[in-house]
């Protein structure tokens, strides 16, 4: 049984193949009897006024004579059902009229291309198109589809003849690519129509999207069947994903599934990307129930363009009408845009629901406002119109061909009375014109448009009906790469009302200061944020890795710059060296005020007894070990690195050399009162002078060769893991302070040994168990120094050394001074000659 046709004859006949109706019921198939005749249901009105666009067309064209002058163009259009069998039957019937002699190798005897469909206009959906294009291939028939983006149709080696108006899905994929990349979203989802359209752009886009570093948060297919169970299922991946924009690449019939869905679960707060097929849906943008979930959304939409007059012949149907009687049509459509019934029950393709109401066919289609006689949003539309004006200049374009020029074998021409589809499939490849809205129209070696879109966003008119605001556009003609895409997005309205673009990846933007972490098992775009280590820095969101600061720098408390590292001595304005300042100056106060009891008393029996002369000298000495003290204090210098090495050095050998010397006179003083006995005269003022200024030579000697060979320098201490600078001072040459201090040990432990043997003179005041006391302390102090000089950091080294100077001093100051003091001050009487002469009635040490 044939199909319903809509035809109407001419000298050239051009097929058509529109989806009039969404879906079909299928028919319980026994295999006992003939199958039922198809049953299509659920009427497209969008779909019709594409078809009715054809006609427009043509009817433009045939009454312009201009184009196409002396030739009438006809047509033949049937409803695919926006289904692939159905597409493939009415791809039969348009061949079958001249099948066998297109087979057969044979042309027509006829002078006429009456009733011929040397071209064929359709299908709109992809799959359809897929099938019939495979088909119409095997015969070079020329196919112009209209609304087929698949980006597997542009490959000529399987569909050879398959042309369209309509950019391929490839382009389409390639701006919205850019669209999340621009919005830098990084964690998306995909909804894909289980078809060659949704399959096909679903799955480049995803790879797209990973080829830039982003992640696809979920990808899921939308089955034909629409069931509940799978449905929900997908919404359910949806809320639990946490991707916040999601790309639905499903044709409109599909996407309504799935936001009916949406709408029964709850499913709010999605930003949603539409693909072409959807994006000015009428069937999603009227029904106010989408509104809220929907609100927001963006997609790409093909240019539009207005049709002049095209309004008026879309409302000139009238099914009482002689020009539409034939139209088998036009009760469905009749009978849906007012739903009453036109009792021709015949002529529906579908069975009267009861309840309807009569109609009289004399109702007024301008008294009603639908998606049919919507001309504001002339896209699709405009596709078709294109498709008829590209085939009727390749027309025109064989009608010119010059004998002898022509583009065939041996130079010839078609001819022109009975054009061969191949020879028109050639001509329509090399199409090239400007129409009348400024549009170039030409196809490329894949029978593809240039891909030109614009960018929709859906807001709420203060009506209450949707706007499709451009806000935007991708133009792949533009040599510019950054300027394909173009987009005002001041101009934008997001999800819920929100100017402010949102928000969607699968871990928060990593703050400067902080580095990208890839958690394991999950996908890259999945990180935590990690805080970059101390010396470490990035000035960046979203930093792979963190940068260390150079050795003179260290990262400030946020991690996001170098600052110079804190500079770190001794310095006087510190707590620590404040304290040692007071401690080395109340040191040398105090040495200063024995100074001054001891010059005040200087006739007494005490302080003459315990020889004034090297007393004074050692007291001059211990105020310069307390005052060297100080040097250690302050940035270091080369200055004062060379002055508080060599100053401790003489200072205390000076020190050290006076109680030599003054141990020296206690003995000899007690061995020069034995009999027979001349030993004092070698030891008296002189000599002992002489011995302290030889052993302070040596040292002398000592620090002007470290000196001049390599004297202590100031030194920057810069650990890597530390965010301070130390400041010190290097002792130059190691071997040098080790002499340093190795002799002023030698001079102590003498000195130690010396009065340790005269320790138990018989005496009342025997001075060599002051001195005894005094070296072990100083000995004691200096032990103790040499590991933990070592082991301290930093200034602490120097506050290290600080206090061993000051404590040896004190020691000094203490063991040797204080008993003389006291005697002087508290108990004059013990201050005589009968008194430290007498002999001592007990050892007590």
């Amino acid at each position: 049984m044939s199909l319903p046709v809509l035809e109407k004859k001419g000298d050239m006949v051009l097929g058509g193949l529109f989806s009039l109706h969404d879906t079909v019921a299928e028919p319980s198939l026994t295999f006992t009897s003939t199958p039922p005749p198809t049953q299509c249901t659920r009427f497209n009105f969008r779909t019709f006024r594409w078809m009715q666009t054809m006609i427009f067309a043509i009817e433009e064209i045939n009454s312009d004579g201009r184009l196409l002058p002396n030739i009438t163009l006809g047509y033949k259009i049937y409803d695919s059902c926006s289904t692939p069998h159905q597409a493939l039957k009415a791809a039969m019937e348009l061949m079958g009229s001249e099948m066998g002699s297109v087979v057969g190798g044979q042309t027509q005897s006829e002078g006429t291309c009456h009733g011929t469909v040397p071209a064929v206009i359709g299908d709109g959906g992809s799959t359809q198109s897929l099938v019939v294009a495979r088909f119409l291939g095997v015969f070079h028939v020329p196919q112009v589809s209209y609304f087929s983006s698949c980006a597997c149709l542009s490959d000529k080696k399987e569909f050879p003849a398959f042309l369209r108006t309509m950019p391929s899905d490839f382009f389409q994929v390639k701006a919205l690519v850019q669209l999340v990349k621009h919005f830098g979203w990084t964690w998306v989802g995909v909804i894909a129509g289980d078809d060659a359209y949704g399959r096909g752009g679903a799955n480049i886009f995803a790879d797209e999207v990973r080829k830039l570093g982003a992640c696809v948060a979920l990808h899921e297919i939308i089955p034909k069947n629409r069931a509940q169970t799978a449905m929900s299922s997908i919404v359910s991946n949806i809320r639990s994903s946490g991707a916040r924009v999601i790309l639905v690449f499903a044709v409109e019939q599909d996407a309504a599934a799935l936001f009916d869905e949406a709408l029964r679960a709850g499913l709010t707060g999605i930003h949603w990307l539409a693909s072409e097929a959807w994006s000015t849906a009428a069937i999603l943008s009227t029904p106010r129930k989408y509104h809220h979930i929907l609100l927001g959304l963006m997609g790409f939409a093909i240019r539009r363009a207005h049709i002049p007059r095209l309004q008026d012949f879309l409302l000139r149907l009238d099914p009482s009408s002689p020009d539409t009687r034939e139209d088998p049509f036009m009760v469905r459509f009749w009978e849906e845009v007012f739903q009453c019934s036109l009792g021709v029950q015949a002529l529906s393709q579908e069975p009267n629901v009861e309840g309807k109401p009569l109609c009289s066919g004399t109702e007024e289609l301008r008294s009603i406002t639908n998606i049919y006689s919507d001309v504001s949003q002339l896209r699709i539309s405009y596709n078709v119109y294109k498709a008829v004006y590209a085939i009727a200049h390749a027309i025109k374009a064989v009608r010119s061909c010059v004998k002898g020029k022509g583009p065939f074998p041996q130079q010839s021409c078609p001819d022109v009375e009975n054009i061969q589809p191949w020879q028109l499939l050639h001509y329509i490849k090399q199409v090239g014109y400007m129409n009348s809205f400024g549009d170039e129209i030409q196809f490329d070696e894949n029978g593809d448009p240039a891909a030109m879109y614009d960018l929709i966003n859906w807001q709420l008119r203060p009506n209450g009906k949707i706007d499709f605001v451009t806000i935007g556009k991708f133009d792949e003609t533009t040599t510019a790469a950054n300027q394909k895409l173009q987009i005002q997005e001041q101009n934008i309205l997001w999800n819920g009302n929100q100017t402010k673009v949102p928000l969607s990846v699968c871990s928060n933007i990593c703050p400067p200061g902080t580095r990208k972490a890839i958690r394991p098992n999950f996908p890259i775009c999945c990180h935590d944020c990690v805080v970059c280590t101390a010396g470490e820095i990035s000035n960046q969101t979203d930093a792979i890795e963190c940068v260390r600061c150079l050795p003179e720098f260290w990262s400030n408390a946020e991690r996001t710059a170098c600052i110079p590292k804190q500079v770190e001595f001794l310095s006087f304005s510190d707590t620590m060296g404040i304290i040692l300042m007071a401690i080395s100056l109340i040191g040398s106060f105090s040495t200063c005020i024995v100074v001054i009891i001891f010059s005040y008393h200087r006739n007494s029996p005490i302080v003459r007894a315990n020889n004034s002369t090297l007393s004074f000298l050692l007291l001059f000495s211990l105020t310069l070990c307390f005052l060297c003290s100080l040097t250690f204090i302050g940035r270091p210098s080369e200055w004062s690195c060379m002055l508080r090495h060599t100053a401790f050095g003489i200072t205390f050998v000076l020190c050290i050399s006076c109680i030599l010397g003054k141990t020296i006179v206690v003995l000899i003083a007690f061995k020069a009162t034995l009999p027979g006995t001349t030993i004092i005269k070698w030891f008296g003022p002189a000599p002992q002078k002489a011995i302290i200024a030889s052993c302070t030579l040596i040292q002398v000697i000592i620090c002007t060769v470290w000196l001049v060979v390599a004297p202590p320098t100031p030194r920057q201490l810069m650990p890597r893991e530390s965010a301070i600078v130390i400041l010190l001072c290097n002792e130059g040459s190691r071997v040098a302070f080790a002499l340093v201090l190795g002799y002023i040990g030698l001079l102590a432990c003498l000195c130690l040994l010396l009065a340790f043997l005269a320790r138990k003179l018989p005496d009342n005041f025997n001075e060599a168990r002051l001195i005894t006391f005094s070296m072990l302390i100083f000995c004691a102090v200096w032990v103790a120094f040499i590991p933990a000089y070592i082991s301290s950091p930093g200034k602490y080294a120097t506050v290290t050394e600080v206090f061993a100077i000051l404590a040896s001093s004190y020691g000094l100051l203490g063991c040797i001074f204080a008993p003389k003091c006291y005697i002087i001050l508290l108990n004059p009487e013990k201050n005589t000659r009968k008194h430290l002469m007498s002999k001592a009635t007990s050892d007590r040490f």
